[in-house]
């Protein structure tokens, strides 16, 4: 039986959502809200995007949607997915489906008009609730129950829905991150690992797309902790399987605890090993950006700071490494010791130091050398590998000095250097 109350939102009432559902909700058609948005506003959380489920086929969708002043865009149209743009914003609308026919990867859908079926065919009960532009909710799967207890389950049989595709396996443990509580749903936990192996089938691009997106949840501790016992894990990321995810749970603690910003990559270094070849493969197996490439093999090859180290030490540690990696370094280095401290009192001064070690990095600026190739050849320095050379040599003095020699200096420095070499 439907379960059916009243969705109360800002973002229903918007005069241009409320047009376009009206423009496809006539002559027996309907258009309903679907899916995050009504999902989030239950929650109290809040709604980026807003998906529209309709009756109409995707040509009639386009038309009227045009017709009511709109612009379209083909998005998805082979799937019945038309994207309605309005003053900015972005609605996508999709033709009730259902599955003929699937490979783990795409689907060959028919377009209909049963919502029970469209219902019955999505992945997880809190993602198929309806709204309707009076803000009635329809619930045909259980899902308000399940978003009350806050239980991830999947719509019907879950081995079905996984090999429909694969990637829902990894949606499974992203969703319960964000959104569950407890024990994950046994029988989705069981289909996850029987059907793991189907992960191989996926993009690089959409795993790692999924796993950025668990690890950006407030507490993945969790969803990482059951796809490490299921296997999931090991098998999307297979460095984690020695290295472990323990230090995950001290890291959410400590971003909690001290305001620091989570940061899923950060996250994802906590549980590898700082390892730059694997690093390196592992960038290039899930096809990670340049820049979160390098912040990775930054942190990999960046040292580890004595938590004793000198201000001056650390001034010169800092000048010579990648700024993001030092700092990564720093926060895991914390990390690891405030989780031993209770029990330890070496680790309780070793968190002191790299607490004051982050103090000092967090107000370092790099400095500049004093002194460049231009300056050297008014010395009369000709331009070449001797440039390079002087300039290297007057940098390590610079340093060594702690930053201290000034200009004129470096220049007489710089003479002389000259003047030696003939």
């Amino acid at each position: 039986m439907d379960k059916r109350l009243i969705l109360d939102s800002e973002w229903l009432s918007d005069k241009k959502l409320q047009a376009l559902l009206e423009a496809l909700s006539t002559g027996g058609d309907e258009a309903r809200v679907v899916g995050g948005a009504v999902r989030n506003t239950l929650l109290g959380q809040t709604v980026t995007d807003i998906d529209i489920a309709t009756t109409t086929q995707p040509d009639e969708t386009v038309r009227r949607a045009r017709g009511a002043g709109f612009r379209t865009a083909p998005t998805g149209i082979d799937h019945g997915t038309v994207t309605v743009i309005a003053e900015g914003q972005a609605y996508e609308v999709t033709t009730l489906r259902a599955d003929v026919e699937t490979d783990g990867r795409h689907a060959h859908v028919t377009f209909g008009r049963d919502w029970r079926s469209d219902a019955e065919r999505r992945d997880f009960t809190i993602n198929a609730l309806y709204a309707r532009a009076n803000g009635e909710i329809i619930d045909l799967v259980g899902g308000l129950e399940d978003l009350e207890s806050q239980t991830l389950r999947f719509i019907g049989d879950a081995d079905t829905r996984i090999t429909e595709d694969y990637l829902r396996i990894l949606r499974f443990f992203r969703f319960f991150a964000w959104y569950g509580r407890g024990r994950p749903d046994a029988a989705g936990l069981k289909a996850c690992a029987r059907h793991r192996d189907g992960l191989e089938r996926l993009s690089a691009e959409r795993v790692w797309a999924e796993l950025k997106k668990l690890l950006s949840a407030p507490d993945p501790s969790r969803a990482l902790l059951w796809m490490r016992q299921t296997g999931v894990l090991t098998k999307i990321l297979p460095e984690s399987e020695k290295w472990g995810i323990d230090t995950i749970a001290p890291l959410i603690e400590a971003e909690q605890t001290l305001g620091w910003r989570p940061d899923p990559l950060l996250r994802l270094a906590a549980i590898i090993p700082p390892h730059e070849p694997r690093i390196l493969e592992l960038g290039k197996r899930l096809r990670l950006s340049n820049a979160e490439k390098k912040d990775l093999s930054d942190w990999a090859s960046a040292p580890v700071p004595s938590p004793d180290l000198s201000e001056s030490g650390f001034r010169k540690l800092a000048y010579k490494a990648e700024p993001n990696g030092l700092w990564w370094r720093l926060k895991l280095a914390l990390v690891s010791a405030r989780a031993r401290a209770s029990e330890d009192d070496k680790a309780l001064m070793e968190a002191a130091g790299y607490t004051r070690l982050m103090k000092l990095a967090e107000a370092w600026q790099k400095p500049s050398l004093p002194v460049d190739g231009t300056d050297l050849a008014k010395l009369g320095l000709q331009k070449g590998k001797a440039v390079g050379e002087v300039l290297s040599l007057l940098e390590e003095e610079w340093i060594a000095s702690d930053f201290s020699l000034k200009r004129d200096a470096l220049l007489e420095r710089a003479a002389l250097m000259i003047s030696s070499t003939g």
